[in-house]
């Protein structure tokens, strides 16, 4: 996992974001008084894994996260906020936090990250050709989802639904189950993902 504002030098701040994640994730299980076995039997993460995750040994996946996530009960954007710097009312472009998960083959920009007293977040996110993302459920229940596909084309699981996105369509809906995203085509799929809570 890396995340950085685009413009900041490669490698430096993602290293110590990874090492506040670490940290950040070590601490959330402590403040549950899990055990690390314990840990693994809510996410099925093996407890090997985990150990080097929280000593900052390996860098999350998106699936991993996910999983993590659903456990903590918060969103993927409200866990990387609690290691971002307080962000400002405004937020410049260049300021905007990118996380890439190289394994599946996803970026996803921070444009409105989560902040005290907002409900919602704005997040550009990218796909590219094949990847197939699923997750397990919704960290949390009746979560709001809008979806819309600035160029090319997605396809959205949603609890026993299933909808082809081509650009400009928009998807909206309450997130209870889990969910699954696929690029379709051999280009990849930028869309923007905004998420209110309930």
């Amino acid at each position: 996992m890396r995340t950085r504002p685009h413009d900041s030098p490669p490698e430096s701040g993602a290293e110590a974001l990874d090492v506040r994640l670490a940290a950040r994730l070590a601490g959330l299980r402590m403040e549950r008084g899990w055990s690390l076995e314990e840990l693994a039997r809510h996410t099925g993460i093996s407890r090997s894994t985990l150990s080097r995750l929280e000593r900052g040994e390996i860098s999350p996946t998106t699936a991993l996260l996910s999983r993590l996530c659903l456990a903590y009960e918060r969103t993927m954007s409200q866990l990387l906020a609690e290691v971002e710097a307080e962000p400002p009312q405004l937020v410049r472009g260049d300021q905007q936090a990118v996380w890439r998960d190289e394994t599946s083959g996803f970026t996803r920009r921070s444009v409105s990250p989560p902040h005290p007293g907002l409900r919602g977040e704005l997040v550009e996110c990218v796909l590219g050709p094949d990847a197939d993302i699923s997750y397990d459920g919704s960290p949390v229940p009746g979560l709001e989802h809008h979806i819309w596909v600035l160029e090319g084309a997605l396809e959205v699981s949603v609890d026993d639904s299933v909808h082809e996105l081509r650009t400009g369509d928009c998807l909206r809906f309450r997130l209870w189950g889990p969910s699954r995203f696929r690029s379709c085509g051999r280009d990849p799929v930028r869309y923007v993902l905004m998420v209110v809570l309930p």
